[in-house]
C-alpha cells in the first residue's frame, strides 16, 4: 500500500448509504466506511470519483464514544459488505439514522429543520443479531457459499451471518458445494424447515435476472402476522425483521384510523399484509384494492377468503393508478427506488382523505414526499423503526393528509 492511498481525516457527519463524511487536505470530499462522527482516522482510498473519494478507516487515531470492536469477525474493512454499523453501538446506530432521516427531509424534501427535529428512528423488538430471516448468499469461485464485499464481486468466504436467525445460521448451506449456481438464498418462515433456492450462475453471467430454483424446504411458506395467517411462496416478499410486520400494520392503522364502509387501495401489496388489515377495519361494506405485480405473493387468496369486497389487481402500479375505483384511504409501499412523479401524482389526483406511506429508502422517501407537497399535502405524522439492525438501511411510515 503505497503512502498515496492512506489519508489522515477528521470525520464529519453521517451521510445516507453507511458513509461518513470527511474532506482530504486538498479539499476533496471523502466518504469513509467504518468511522464515526466525531473521529479521527487513517482511512484507506478504495475508490476515486470525478468529484469525490470513496474511503475505510483502517485506524482510528481518536475514537468517538459509542465506537465498540464490531461483534462479527467478517466485518470492517476489506470484509463482508453486509453490515455498515458493526462497529457502533446501538444507541449510536439509532443515532445515524435518525441523523440520516431528518438531513434527507431538509436537503431532499425542502422541510425546514425545526419541523423535523423531533424524528427519531426507533428500535424494533429483538436484538441486534439473529433477526434476519432472508439471506442471501453469492458463490466464490470454490464453488463455497458466501457474501460479498462492499462495492465488489468478491465473495468472502464465511462460516456464517450473525444477524440470520439461528436456523439460517445452523442451515448447511455453507458447507455444501454450489459450483455452478450463482446464488444461494435461505428463508425462515413459520415453517418448520428453512427453504433454500438457487439460481444458475449462467443466467447471471448473460445479465438477466436470474430464475431461483426451488432446493430443499417447503417451497410454499406461512407467516403470521397482525392476527392472520398468511400463505405465500417461499421466494416471495415478506419483511425480513420478525417484528416488523405488526409495528408496521399497527402504524398504518393508527396513522388512517379507517372507518366502517370504507375504500382504500393497496399498492405494491406483496401478500397482502396492509390490505387484509385494512379489510378488517373498514368491514363488510368497506372496499379494498390491492395493486401488486409479483403474483409469488398469493395475495388473492390471503385477502378474498374472508373479505368478498376485496379484490387483486395484478399489474404495475403505474399502469393502473389512474384506472382505480376512487379510494378514501391509500397505502403506499413502494420499493427502494420510491414511487415517483407519477404515482404520486395518481394517488394526489384520486383525493383520498389520507396517505400512508411506507419507505425503505429514505432519499427516495424524502424526494417523494417533496412531490406531495408541492401537489397540496401535508406530512403530518411521521415514524421510522429500525427493522435492519447493523446496517444503514430503515423503514419509515408517514402519514399525509391534504392541504
Amino acid at each position: 500500500m503505497s503512502a498515496i492511498d492512506l489519508l489522515t481525516l477528521d470525520i464529519g457527519a453521517i451521510a445516507h448509504g453507511g458513509h461518513c463524511v470527511a474532506r482530504s487536505e486538498d479539499g476533496r470530499v471523502v466518504f469513509v466506511r467504518h468511522a464515526l462522527p466525531g473521529e479521527r482516522v487513517v482511512a484507506r482510498v478504495t475508490e476515486r470519483k470525478k468529484s469525490y473519494l470513496l474511503a475505510d478507516a483502517v485506524e482510528i487515531l481518536t475514537a468517538a464514544p459509542g465506537r465498540r470492536e464490531a461483534p462479527c469477525r467478517f466485518a470492517g474493512p476489506g470484509a463482508c459488505g453486509g453490515c455498515d454499523f458493526q462497529h457502533a453501538d446501538r444507541a449510536t446506530q439509532l443515532e445515524l439514522k435518525t441523523a440520516v432521516l431528518r438531513e434527507q427531509l431538509v436537503r431532499l424534501g425542502g422541510f425546514a429543520p425545526e419541523t423535523v427535529a423531533d424524528l427519531t428512528v426507533e428500535a424494533l423488538p429483538g436484538g441486534e443479531t439473529g433477526w434476519r430471516t432472508r439471506v442471501q448468499y453469492a458463490i466464490g469461485e470454490d464453488g463455497r457459499a458466501g457474501l460479498r464485499a462492499h462495492r465488489s464481486h468478491r465473495v468472502i468466504d464465511v462460516d456464517r451471518c450473525l444477524i440470520a436467525t439461528q436456523r439460517i445460521q445452523d442451515a448447511p448451506v455453507l458447507d455444501e458445494d454450489w459450483t455452478d449456481w450463482g446464488g444461494v438464498q435461505v428463508i425462515d418462515s413459520d415453517e418448520p424447515e428453512v427453504s433454500v433456492y438457487a439460481a444458475r450462475a449462467e443466467q447471471r453471467s448473460h445479465g438477466r435476472r436470474p430464475h431461483a430454483e426451488h432446493v430443499s424446504g417447503p417451497s410454499f411458506i406461512t407467516q403470521h402476522a397482525a392476527g392472520h395467517e398468511f400463505k405465500l411462496m417461499a421466494d416471495g416478499f415478506w419483511q425480513v425483521h420478525p417484528g416488523a410486520a405488526k409495528a408496521y400494520v399497527d402504524t398504518v392503522l393508527d396513522f388512517l384510523a379507517p372507518l366502517e364502509g370504507e375504500s382504500a387501495w393497496d399498492l405494491y401489496g406483496g401478500a397482502g399484509l396492509f390490505a387484509v388489515a385494512l379489510a378488517d377495519a373498514v368491514g363488510p361494506l368497506g372496499e379494498v384494492t390491492l395493486v401488486e405485480a409479483d403474483q409469488r405473493g398469493n395475495a388473492v387468496d390471503n385477502l378474498t377468503t374472508d373479505h368478498p369486497r376485496a379484490g387483486v389487481v395484478w399489474d404495475r402500479v403505474d399502469k393502473v393508478v389512474d384506472l382505480l375505483p376512487q379510494p378514501d384511504l391509500v397505502v403506499l409501499d413502494p420499493p427502494r427506488t420510491g414511487a415517483g412523479e407519477a404515482i404520486v401524482r395518481g394517488i394526489a389526483e384520486a383525493r383520498p382523505r389520507a396517505i400512508a406511506y411506507v419507505a425503505c429508502d429514505p432519499a427516495a422517501f424524502a424526494r417523494d414526499a417533496k412531490l406531495f407537497g408541492e401537489l397540496g399535502w401535508d406530512m403530518k405524522r411521521v415514524r421510522a423503526f429500525d427493522a435492519f439492525p447493523m446496517t444503514h438501511h430503515f423503514e419509515t411510515i408517514a402519514l399525509f393528509e391534504p392541504r
